[in-house]
């Protein structure tokens, strides 16, 4: 089933056309200011702007809960103020995760397939509306499925390179990619998905002691690159750990901390009802990870079709390939598994329009399956496409038409019925739209009488008032200054020139508890949304910011 290597002009054309996709795409978002519809997308931007925009810059800026290393990629990106505050720097790492993800998905393809099925799960890959979306964002996910795809693809060559003298891709001997050398890129890929994901720690976990079963079965655990490798995979998690002890005293603060994902389901639960579909009830959990799957990459009714025929063309791709080296494909199907746990004991929901509550929420998750489901659809046109040559070769081209046709009616017809990530993060930003239209220029107005003047407000909640108003994360007191946001909460009046609070947070206390010296100017409301008061500072020296 080897279908030999991949020529340059082969690599042009892919990239060129993928390049092409991602371009017109962000050309998309950004004419209709989509860029920063994910509340989640400001805020990954606004942790990288603090590491060096803030009272107390350093690493310890990167919070507790979301993994490092999507947030240290922003930050040449985010030095540029105009990038941060319109969210363009969210673009450049996520573009290029995309486009490396295309290239691996093809690569990973044509181990096994000629360049028409290739082709065929590439297109399913790189024109899905949602993933195309996302890449125009700060969000996570097309940096994590790039990061899987590779981790793969480096897994099929060096088990094919264990199994035979000759690589199966390239068809030559291995001496410039020993099996020691694909090692250290496995590791690589595999911490950098520890830092990008958590659903990356059970991909790492499951990838090593794979990688270690088959070494000892052969007896080469002697392997001086193994032991050395594991040491960079098993410290990627411990690292993780040891940050959140010394920087938050508690190394588990992500899983159990104020910001975890169990902290706010309990915060925001509805009382006398399970927090979310699925909790505690793994079943449902499957259902719903494999449902929102499916309206994630294909329109209507063709999610189970599509999701059959993807398992059909990866068993078939079994078959066929009869290598050991074609079952760690198997790991991009990790997600059903790994979501379907998440979900029901890990305080992770999933809200689908179709189902109860009837909602949008954390859908882009099922964008984790793209990988493996092109690759299935890829092989089914593989089973197809090989039937055709050996009885009706003249049908072959034909076929090949008929899937490329059928893919582009997937993609119109999603577009149609509205992306359901585009859709969700379109509903996140309709709630905070009215605040960020209303809130920036009264600040401005204010701040041009005080030049300079500080502002205590909590920037966790909205922290794109800071970047709209057009000030630096430096000249507000917020809650991740610490011991200066501390001392502007005990006296507010005395160490801002200006106090932005919302119903029930911890500035609007402080403001009831201590007046003295603060005029309330204006009031904003929202629809489901905590309104908002903005005071002004009559005491002197409040225009100063701290120093450290």
């Amino acid at each position: 089933m080897n279908e030999g290597s991949i020529t340059r002009r082969e690599w042009l054309a892919t990239l060129a056309l993928c390049a092409a996709a991602s371009i017109a795409a962000t050309a998309w978002s950004w004419r209709n200011d989509a860029l920063l519809n994910y509340g989640d997308a400001v805020a990954h931007l606004h942790i990288a702007r603090r590491i060096f925009d803030s009272h107390r810059p350093g690493l310890e800026q990167l919070g507790s809960v979301w993994l490092p290393l999507p947030h240290l990629l922003l930050l040449p990106f985010v030095l540029k103020f105009s990038w941060w505050a319109n969210g363009l720097a969210g673009v450049f790492p996520s573009a290029l995760a995309y486009l490396a993800g295309c290239a691996g998905s093809y690569r990973l393809a044509r181990r096994w397939m000629g360049r028409k099925e290739s082709a065929v799960a590439l297109a399913f890959f790189a024109t899905n509306p949602n993933l195309l979306y996302l890449q125009t964002t700060a969000m996570t996910e097309p940096l994590f499925v790039c990061e899987m795809i590779w981790a793969v693809v480096w897994l099929v060559e060096w088990r094919a390179g264990l199994d035979a003298d000759k690589d199966e891709w390239s068809g030559v001997n291995l001496p410039g990619r020993s099996s020691g050398r694909l090692l250290w890129q496995i590791a690589i890929v595999l911490v950098a998905a520890i830092f990008t994901r958590y659903d990356g720690w059970m991909m790492a976990l499951l990838a090593w002691v794979g990688i270690g079963l088959a070494l000892l079965r052969r007896g080469g655990l002697r392997s001086w690159a193994f032991w050395s490798a594991s040491v960079l995979v098993v410290a990627a998690p411990a690292a993780w750990c040891i940050y959140n002890a010394v920087a938050f005293g508690d190394w588990l603060t992500f899983l159990r901390g104020p910001y975890s994902a169990a902290a706010i389901e309990l915060r925001t639960a509805a009382p006398g009802g399970p927090p979310h579909p699925g909790w505690h009830d793994p079943w449902v959990s499957l259902l719903f990870f494999v449902k929102v799957s499916e309206m994630d990459v294909a329109a209507g009714a063709w999610g189970n079709a599509l999701l059959v025929l993807s398992a059909c063309g990866a068993a078939w791709g079994g078959l066929v390939a009869r290598t050991r080296a074609y079952r760690w494909t198997l790991l991009l199907w990790l997600p059903i598994p790994f979501y379907a746990y998440s979900v029901a004991y890990g305080a992770v929901p999933i809200f689908l329009p179709a189902w109860w509550p009837h909602s949008w929420y954390n859908t882009r998750y099922g964008l984790e399956m793209l990988p493996a489901l092109a690759l299935g659809a890829g092989l089914a046109a593989h089973f197809v496409l090989t039937g055709l040559r050996a009885h009706q070769p003249a049908w072959t081209k034909f076929a090949a038409g008929i899937f490329f046709l059928l893919i582009a009616a997937n993609g119109w017809l999603v577009l149609r019925e509205h992306p359901l990530v585009y859709v969700e993060g379109t509903k996140n930003i309709e709630s905070r739209r009215a605040l960020e239209q209303e809130i920036p220029p009264a600040m401005r107005a204010l701040l041009a009488e005080r030049p300079g003047g500080v502002v205590l407000m909590n920037t966790s909640v909205f922290p794109n008032l800071v970047a709209f108003t057009g000030i630096p994360l430096k000249q507000t007191l917020n809650e991740s200054d610490k011991e200066f946001y501390r001392d502007a909460l005990a006296a507010p009046a005395e160490h801002a020139a200006l106090v932005l609070a919302f119903d029930g947070d911890e500035i609007a206390q402080a403001v009831q508890a201590n007046p003295r010296g603060l005029r309330l100017v204006q009031r904003f409301t929202a629809k489901g949304q905590p309104s908002g008061a903005l005071y002004v500072s009559d005491t002197s020296g409040s225009t100063t910011p701290p120093s450290r």
